[in-house]
């Protein structure tokens, strides 16, 4: 099979949800099949920046523009300027659509931008059920072209090792994540608890959540940290008690399956796609309600034996997802646009 994907999101300085996603998709993809060949193509403003990205043996560079001759095309961010031969788009979220987290012209390019996606493809990968419902509602894709596959996480080996009374949130900051009512909630936790921020400040409404930090009557205990690099993510794992995502909308929630396959017991919201995710292994709460925040930050810091059932249920449910499922269930997509496999029932 000949495979085009955009690779344009793989090369982000801060990586996202979005480029982590890429990069799996198309390292993962080339290495598992290398009797099959790829074009990782690349948007103009990242074309030169790829060259210091060493790529697979069975994989090339291209510039994105118009339609890539391929047997089909994978645009891996909801955005297809022009469809291939076959076209699959991988939708993340449509957050931007439903709510009032982003500019009113950046909502707009985006709202365009998806239902041409949309439009132009002959299949459609949902990372959560969540997603799919949206594309169906907000787009008007009919179900039958729609496939949930979810994201996947790297489990480390178990380790034991000291952790530290911290809470860690790791996102960019930004209004969506809910970063203001997480600080005001930790506001009320033991004073030998700590918290930490894990993510570049850039994000839409930014400012207000940092004043947040920055008037909070325990900003001597809060560590605004900006984007951490993977291994200085690892570290904080490693050493979180608590770990704390509030997010009022997530198409998928990756944070929280990294924070679960290191051991750490998660509170995160009761809404968007963060159950699905969470499953029974995490405490669920109105992100909206900072009482219900503040008894969840509470409860944890003090019960140690829930804090070490939630370790062990979200180990447990992190290992359901695997970047190897989400490889193959992907690649069973591109058999079924090509015709070489029967769709599902």
């Amino acid at each position: 099979m000949h495979v085009a994907l955009d690779a344009t999101y793989s090369l982000d300085r801060n990586l996202s949800g979005v480029g982590v996603y890429s990069r799996e998709v198309l390292f993962g993809l080339a290495r598992s099949h290398p009797q099959d060949r790829f074009l990782f193509c690349y948007r103009p403003h990242r074309f030169l920046r790829s060259f210091r990205d060493p790529l697979p043996r069975n994989a090339v560079r291209r510039l994105l523009r118009g339609a890539p001759k391929a047997d089909l095309f994978h645009a891996l961010n909801q955005r297809v300027d022009a469809p291939g031969r076959r076209t699959v788009t991988t939708f993340h979220d449509l957050f931007v659509i439903t709510g009032e987290y982003s500019t009113p012209e950046f909502r707009a390019r985006f709202a365009g931008q998806a239902r041409e996606a949309a439009r132009r493809s002959d299949l459609i990968i949902a990372v959560s059920r969540f997603t799919a419902g949206q594309v169906e509602e907000f787009l008007g894709v009919e179900p039958s072209r729609i496939r949930v596959i979810p994201h996947g996480v790297h489990v480390p080996p178990e380790r034991s090792s000291p952790r530290q009374n911290l809470v860690l949130c790791v996102g960019a900051i930004q209004r969506r994540k809910n970063v203001a009512r997480l600080v005001r909630a930790f506001e009320r936790m033991p004073a030998t608890w700590r918290l930490a921020l894990a993510g570049a400040a850039d994000g839409f409404g930014a400012a207000e959540e940092l004043h947040a930090v920055e008037t909070s009557s325990r900003k001597s205990d809060i560590d605004v940290l900006g984007y951490v690099t993977q291994t200085e993510l690892e570290a904080l794992y490693r050493r979180a008690r608590i770990f704390a995502f509030p997010s009022l909308d997530e198409g998928f929630g990756m944070p929280v399956l990294e924070a679960m396959a290191n051991s750490v017991p998660v509170i995160t919201s009761l809404r968007s796609a963060l159950p699905e995710v969470a499953g029974d292994a995490a405490l669920l709460v109105n992100p909206q309600d900072p009482e219900e925040l503040t008894a969840a930050l509470v409860r944890l810091a003090s019960d140690d034996a829930l804090r070490a059932d939630l370790a062990a249920r979200g180990r447990e449910r992190a290992l359901q997802f695997s970047w190897e499922s989400a490889l193959g269930q992907t690649w069973e997509v591109y058999r079924e646009l090509t015709g070489s496999t029967a769709p599902p029932d």
